[in-house]
C-alpha cells in the first residue's frame, strides 16, 4: 500500500517502527526487538540505521536500545532528558545522545523530531527497583518533503491532541488501541477526531493477549463518530511504501 507521503513506515510489532524519509534516512522508533514476540526475527538485529528515538522509559519501549546503538550505529539517539541520562548509564556514547524535553524540536539525520505530550506512565525498571524516567511523550518527526508522521507513544487519549492536530497537522497517525495500559479503540477514535486525521495505523495491540483492541473495532468506533479514517492494519515486518 502507498501512503502517497514519500515516507516508508514499518511495523516491527508492537509500537516499535522504521521510517524512511524520501533521501533514505532511517529512523528506529521506541527499539523493542529481541524480546518483541511480534518482532520479525531478520529485525532482531537492525543494522544501518541512522537515528533512534525514544518515547518513555518502559522496557517495552527503550529496553533494546543499548543493543541496538551496538548493531546499527546509529548517529543521533532521541530522547526525554531523564531516559537519556539513563541511557548514557547503559554505555551508549553520550556523543551521540540527543536529550530534549516536550515542546522542543531537534535536528537528526536530517529528520526534525518534536516531543509532544502524552498521557501515561514512564519509570525505568532496574532490576527491582523502578527509576525515574521523566514524562512519557509522543514525537511528530518531519521528513524533508514536508511528510509528517505523528508517534503518539503509550498514552491515553487527551484534549491537547487536538493542538497537535493543529500545530503539526501530520499525515498519519500511529495510536496505540490495545486498551488495558493505553487507550482502547473507543477512545482512540476519539482521538482521531482530535487530531484531524485521515490516516491512522493501530499499534500496541495483540503483543499479548490482555492488550485486546483490535484495528476492526478502532473501524467501528470511527464510523460511529462518523469520521472518515482510514485505519491501516499493517502486519510485523510489512512497509507501507
Amino acid at each position: 500500500m502507498s501512503l502517497g507521503i514519500g515516507v516508508r513506515i514499518t511495523w516491527l510489532g508492537h509500537a516499535t517502527f522504521v521510517l524512511e524519509g524520501p533521501s533514505g534516512e532511517k529512523l528506529l522508533i521506541d527499539p523493542f526487538l529481541q524480546h518483541n514476540p511480534k518482532c520479525p526475527p531478520a529485525w532482531r538485529q537492525p543494522r544501518d540505521l541512522d537515528a533512534l528515538a525514544v518515547t518513555h522509559g518502559h522496557f517495552d519501549h527503550v529496553g533494546d536500545a543499548p543493543a541496538v546503538v551496538q548493531s546499527a550505529q546509529p548517529s543521533a539517539v532521541v530522547a526525554i532528558v531523564e531516559v537519556a541520562h539513563w541511557l548514557r548509564r547503559q554505555g551508549v556514547p553520550g556523543e551521540i545522545v540527543v536529550e530534549m524535553n516536550k515542546g522542543g524540536t531537534v535536528e537528526a539525520a536530517g529528520m526534525r523530531i518534536t516531543m509532544v505530550d502524552a498521557n501515561h506512565s514512564a519509570g525505568i525498571a532496574d532490576g527491582e527497583a523502578m527509576l525515574y524516567g521523566g514524562e512519557p511523550a509522543g514525537l511528530v518527526v518531519t521528513f524533508s518533503n514536508g511528510a509528517r508522521v505523528y508517534h503518539a507513544g503509550d498514552t491515553n487519549v487527551f484534549s491537547d491532541m487536538a493542538l497537535i492536530g493543529e500545530l503539526y497537522r501530520p499525515d498519519v497517525a500511529l495510536l496505540p488501541i490495545g486498551d488495558h495500559y493505553t487507550m482502547g479503540p473507543y477512545e482512540a477514535a476519539k482521538a482521531c477526531e482530535l487530531l484531524g486525521v485521515e490516516r491512522v495505523v493501530p499499534m500496541h495491540y495483540g503483543t499479548w493477549p490482555i492488550l485486546v483492541g483490535s484495528p476492526e473495532a478502532l473501524r467501528n468506533a470511527c464510523r460511529e463518530r462518523g469520521l472518515t479514517v482510514q485505519v491501516i492494519e499493517m502486519q510485523p515486518g510489512e512497509t507501507l511504501s
